[in-house]
């Protein structure tokens, strides 16, 4: 008898299918450039984590690039390199813009 899949095995197989769709729609946008194309110097995830922080506008920031790195990095080996690269600038505009405010809890707000 063929077991139906639960509830996480549909939200994961969802956001796989997200996950390709948004490829899709990037390599549409932007094909890949010809191989002989010049290349930038490799770094590794240690050393953006680390330029990230120390580049944050503020303590708060800084803590939260440790958790963008590491959420972008779980999912860089499913995405082409520009991708995501346009991941990482977003990341170094959020990190480095003075004004942002990460989502306020409304439970902890009322308390205050």
């Amino acid at each position: 008898m063929g077991q139906e899949p639960n509830f996480e095995n549909r939200a994961m197989i969802g956001r796989a299918l997200r996950l390709r769709r948004e490829i899709d729609e990037f390599e549409a946008r932007w094909p890949a450039p010809p191989r002989r194309e010049e290349l930038i110097p490799s770094f590794s995830w240690t050393q953006l984590e680390r330029q990230l922080v120390d580049l944050a506008a503020t303590p708060a920031q800084a803590d939260m690039a440790r958790h963008l790195v590491s959420a972008t990095r779980k999912l860089a080996p499913f995405k082409p390199s520009e991708m995501v690269l346009r991941e990482i600038l977003c990341l170094t505009w959020v990190l480095l813009d003075e004004n942002f405010k990460g989502e306020i809890d409304p439970g902890r707000a009322e308390m205050s």
